[in-house]
């Protein structure tokens, strides 16, 4: 199968509804130019880590956490908006298959899209996939040694100002470092 045979279309049912909190948030987003921070949120230990990571991640300045659910079936909310119109957005995916990657890519810019690949920081797991398996301490344990290996590499790309998409390990795009 080449690549054009495995594309997919799918139909989303939007809405014109908004989350009031979400409204308050996004239009928060948008003023303090936050750099949205969103995940993978698959059911696996991977997927949990992931998000857990994300979370961390966005309590730090200059980030905020993206709502994908948002992104991709409220178009017209501020969330939607805050992503679309961020100079960067930040995406920490579960493993190697990078779903959530592949999506947002046909959402938003690939450009400005900074992505992580969170197993390929810890490499455990592989054999687990319901996320109770793993003790809890030790989920936020992990995800935290992966937010910080997310920030550290943020800080580098923020500081080198210019990057280039990537799968596992972040590396500046314009080669400052």
């Amino acid at each position: 199968m080449n690549y054009e045979d495995s594309k997919q279309n799918i139909r989303m049912n939007t809405t014109n509804a908004v989350c009031p909190i979400g409204e308050t948030t996004g239009k928060k987003n948008i003023s303090e130019s936050k750099i949205p921070v969103l995940s993978c949120e698959g059911a696996c230990i991977r997927g949990e880590i992931a998000r857990l990571a994300a979370g961390i991640v966005s309590k730090k300045e200059p980030y905020g956490r993206g709502c994908h659910g948002e992104l991709i079936t409220v178009p017209d909310s501020a969330i939607s908006r805050w992503i679309k119109t961020a100079e960067k957005v930040v995406l920490i995916d579960g493993c190697f298959l990078r779903c959530q990657g592949r999506i947002i890519e046909n959402l938003i810019d690939k450009e400005k899209l900074i992505q992580f690949d969170a197993l390929s920081y810890y490499n455990r797991y592989t054999d687990i996939f319901d996320y109770d398996d793993v003790p809890e301490d030790e989920r936020k344990a992990v995800a935290q040694s992966v937010a910080e290996r997310v920030l550290g590499s943020l800080e580098e790309v923020l500081a080198c100002g210019s990057y280039a998409p990537v799968r596992t390990k972040m590396q500046c795009g314009a080669g400052c470092g």
